[in-house]
This record gives structure tokens, sequence and C-alpha cells, in this order.
């Protein structure tokens, strides 16, 4: 499933075409994708100014002038594809990137007032999206009980301190909770994990002031670099412009299963086991 930095590169990828434009034209080819399309929803987004793409943990926020914000969950397999008007100079009507195999998953397309043409592609349709009344998005079930976002000044040691506080559950398993931080995902909470030195299965609330300062920093770091770098490609994410993310190519733990850790002096092996139903890895000598 994508997480931050993908959905964060897919924002920055759809806010200079969309930001600004009015949607003219939208073509809805089924009723539903995880859920059902809310209701006109079609109808609702024509003719509608996109005033700004934004993100809220793992969720694209498209605010209209319709006083509704169109929102976007990319599920396991969502992806838009940006297609714009060639650049002066060459053949008019064609465009930058070619639509990716399996045309077929296009869901839905639109076309704005500047020519270009956005489409969202689902192989497995577990993505989903909603037309929300902007005053009430902090209030809707989807958004209420999220926590702060990890690249802002809320998240900091002594929220996670207090989030921590108590509890015996493993670190790693806190973190991917949305309560406490938005957005986190299995690949960049075992990579700041690896980078912290500290161990997936310690309980969150043997993690003292010094590590969750180190925590802090290093979820941020790596989400930066991740951003970047275009996120992180397993199988079907891509950028908004059809290329691949290369975050993976840097990663330290994550599908590193046998191989050398990377920490300088360190001479362990990244070892991988079952946690919460999800692959964590790490180094069992430095991460303690």
């Amino acid at each position: 499933m994508p997480e931050l930095p993908e959905v964060e590169t897919v924002r920055r990828g759809l806010q200079p075409v969309l930001g600004g434009a009015r949607v003219v034209r939208v073509e809805q080819r089924r009723p539903d994708l995880r859920f059902p399309f809310p209701y006109g929803f079609a109808q609702r987004l024509t003719g509608a100014r996109v005033d700004a793409v934004l993100r809220r943990a793992k969720y694209l926020l498209a605010s209209l002038d319709t006083g509704e914000t169109w929102v976007t969950h990319l599920g396991m397999t969502g992806r838009f594809l940006v297609e714009r008007p060639e650049v002066q100079g060459e053949s008019p009507g064609r465009f930058t990137h070619a639509a990716p195999e399996g045309a077929k998953h296009a869901h839905l397309a639109l076309e704005t007032d500047a020519g270009a043409r956005v489409t969202f592609f689902d192989a497995r349709r577990f993505g989903y999206m909603g037309l929300i009344p902007t005053a009430e998005l902090g209030s809707h079930p989807w958004f209420a009980e999220i926590g702060p976002e990890p690249l802002e000044p809320g998240f900091d040691a002594a929220h996670l301190l207090g989030a921590f506080k108590g509890r015996s559950q493993a670190v790693k398993t806190v973190l991917l909770d949305q309560r406490v931080v938005a957005g986190l995902g299995n690949i960049y909470v075992c990579e700041a994990l690896h980078r912290s030195g500290v161990s997936p299965r310690r309980p969150a609330g043997k993690v003292g002031r010094a590590a969750a300062l180190r925590l802090v920093k290093d979820v941020r770091a790596v989400l930066e670099e991740a951003i970047i770098a275009g996120g992180s490609t397993l199988r079907d994410y891509a950028q908004a412009d059809g290329l691949s993310g290369l975050f993976q190519h840097s990663w330290a733990v994550y599908g590193r299963e046998g191989e050398p850790c990377i920490r300088p002096g360190c001479a362990g092996t990244v070892a991988r086991f079952a946690q919460g139903g999800r692959s964590t890895f790490f180094c069992p000598r430095c991460q303690r």
C-alpha cells in the first residue's frame, strides 16, 4: 500500500495540474471502487474549480470552490496518471505520457480547462473516493482520530513519549497506529527504527527520551529522503507522471533479509520476522 512519501509524491504531481484548474469533464466508468462513489459524484465534480491538492496521512484532498473536498485513498494499487498537452513546438493533441498497461483498470478520468487529463487506475479496486463538505473534514470518520503529521511540529518526542507511556505493545506496532502518527507504513517504520538503533520488538513503554528524540529525527529524515526520491516502487505504485519511485534502492533493511547490515562497524545480518501480519526487517545486532 502506498505510504506517506508515495501519496505526497502523487500530490506534488497533481497540484501543478489540478491546482487552480476547473474540471470540465468527468468520465466515471463504474459505480464503485472499494466503496460506491458518492451520489452524483461526476456531476458534482464537473464545473468545480480545484483550489489546491493537499494531503492528510495517506489521503489526497482536492479542495473545491463548491465547498466540498474530493478525497482519495489509493488503497493497494490505486494510481493517478497525468497527461498534459505537449509543450510548444511539439505536435498538438498528443500527451507527454502514454497510458500504462492495464488501461481496462482506468475507472475515472477527468479533463481540465487547460487541456490536461487525469486518470485514476486501480487494478484491485481497494482505493476509494469521497466528496465531503470541507468544513466537516476534521470530524469525518476517516479523519477524526488521525494523529499528527510526522513532518509537522506536532510530531515531537513529547508526543511520542505520551503515546508510548505504559504500553506493552512493540514500538513498531504503535508507530503504525494512525492515531499515534499519520501516514507511517511498514517500509518507513522499519527504516526509521534501524536508523535509530531501536528494535521493532522493544515495548513502546520502554522507549526512553533519548530514543524518542532519535526516532522523531529519523522518521522525518527517512520520509523526506523518500519524497525526494519519488517514493518506493514495489509493484503497482508510480508517480503521477508514470515514472517509478527510486527510494527502494536506498533501503537499509526492508526487503534485505540475509544481507549484511549497512551500519558502519556493525557486522550484523538483516533478519525478518512476522509482526502484526506484516514482515518486519531489522538488524538484531545493532537494534536494541
